[in-house]
């Protein structure tokens, strides 16, 4: 899907308010060092991206395997021309790059280091933003670049070297992160046949000659849109699962972006139906991939006992929202008692109400109230629906 999102490049688009979507992804596969296979899982793709070229070049993107380490090197691969002494670069036009970043661990190291804006300029790529000189000595810039990202690393590197900043900074949830591991163990694995291979590429040779991908100097000239029904679909997924809290502050950052991401894959699921016009069916199909996503995010940033009490707490959290819809108001001695009959820890409790209340937008609002017993000790605390 990384593969293909690149090579469509930047001439579909989708307009979502004042904001333009590229069928665009950055992919991260997350495995074990021996059982993830991550090596392996790209070997296909660049399969069928050699009998591509073989059928038409013109439509194949630019594919980098060299590694990244710095925003200038990265625009070197995409640059719009520049003087180097008394010699004129001529500009490289097609902007599509396909970045295969087999030890992804090296970009987390690369953002470590003092000065080093490659993160920063990643997100600006996921972005489709114009990359401009980080010095004023260094003049190269790339100009609209259509860059995806196939990333593979292990959980405890991910873990270990994600640090606060990329967690806060947009960084990490640009990604679609996908925990795969290899289901058999064969010595001598059977590769694709050849006519496999074949088909999957005169498959995409249409998508992509529907898509006017053979012209990737142009710009936003093919428009998408959403069907009615889907309009609809997406707007339910919107206010519910796709702003959802986790009851995690780390998983919650994670998957801040998953409505952009998921109107891409939808996208890409209605263009390998040559169509530009997006169904239920393709949001659905979206959304299938969220949940994945989501799972892996939460298999990797959560421990086995944190899983358990977050999963306790949401459960509960849904048990005060029915009771709070049904009895309008309570205070939360009242919830204690009438929803969860004094069998649930003050703890639990607590940490049900902060989750409803952290929500975005919050599901319940609190308001403090005077004590009309004269009875000394603070002042109320009483809960309820939040208005929409």
């Amino acid at each position: 899907m990384a593969y293909l999102s690149c090579a469509i490049g930047r001439g579909v688009y989708l307009p979502i308010g004042n904001t333009w979507h590229h069928p665009r992804l950055f992919c991260l596969h997350i495995g074990r060092s021996g059982r993830g296979r991550k090596g392996d899982a790209v070997q296909l793709v660049l399969r069928i991206d050699q009998a591509l070229r073989d059928l038409d070049d013109g439509l194949a993107p630019q594919v980098h395997r060299g590694g990244l380490s710095s925003r200038e090197g990265l625009v070197a691969l995409m640059h719009d021309g520049y003087q180097q002494g008394k010699l004129d670069i001529p500009a490289i036009d097609d902007k599509r790059l396909w970045v295969i970043e087999s030890e992804f661990a090296n970009v987390l190291h690369q953002g470590r280091r003092e000065g080093n804006t490659l993160s920063a300029a990643l997100r600006d790529c996921w972005d489709g933003v114009s990359l401009k000189p980080a010095t004023k000595t260094n003049r190269m810039y790339a100009s609209h670049p259509h860059v995806c990202l196939s990333g593979a690393i292990s959980p405890s590197e991910l873990t270990g070297m994600l640090t606060a900043r990329e967690l806060t900074n947009g960084f990490a949830n640009r990604f679609l992160m996908v925990w795969a591991e290899r289901s058999q163990i064969l010595p001598f694995p059977k590769p694709t046949p050849q006519t496999v291979v074949d088909t999957l590429t005169r498959r995409l040779l249409e998508i992509l000659r529907f898509a006017e991908a053979d012209q990737p100097d142009r710009r936003d000239h093919l428009r998408m849109e959403l069907s009615a029904q889907a309009q609809w679909r997406y707007a339910q997924l919107y206010r519910t699962a796709l702003n959802e809290d986790q009851g995690s502050e780390i998983v919650n950052s994670m998957l801040e972006r998953r409505a952009p991401m998921l109107l891409r894959l939808a996208m890409l699921f209605a263009l390998t139906d040559l169509q530009t016009r997006i169904d239920v069916h393709h949001i659905d199909a979206a959304m299938a991939w969220m949940h994945f996503a989501t799972a892996s995010v939460r298999y990797v940033f959560v421990s086995a006992t944190d899983e358990a009490r977050l999963a306790q707490a949401l459960e509960l959290s849904a048990r005060v929202l029915t009771f709070l819809r049904e009895r309008g108001q309570a205070t939360r001695s009242q919830i204690n008692s009438e929803c969860f009959r004094g069998k649930v820890s003050k703890q639990m409790i607590d940490a049900s109400l902060e989750t409803l209340l952290a929500s975005t937008p919050p599901k319940i609002a609190v308001q403090t109230v005077d004590r009309k017993d004269g009875l000394p000790g603070a002042p109320l605390r009483i809960y309820g629906l939040a208005k929409a």
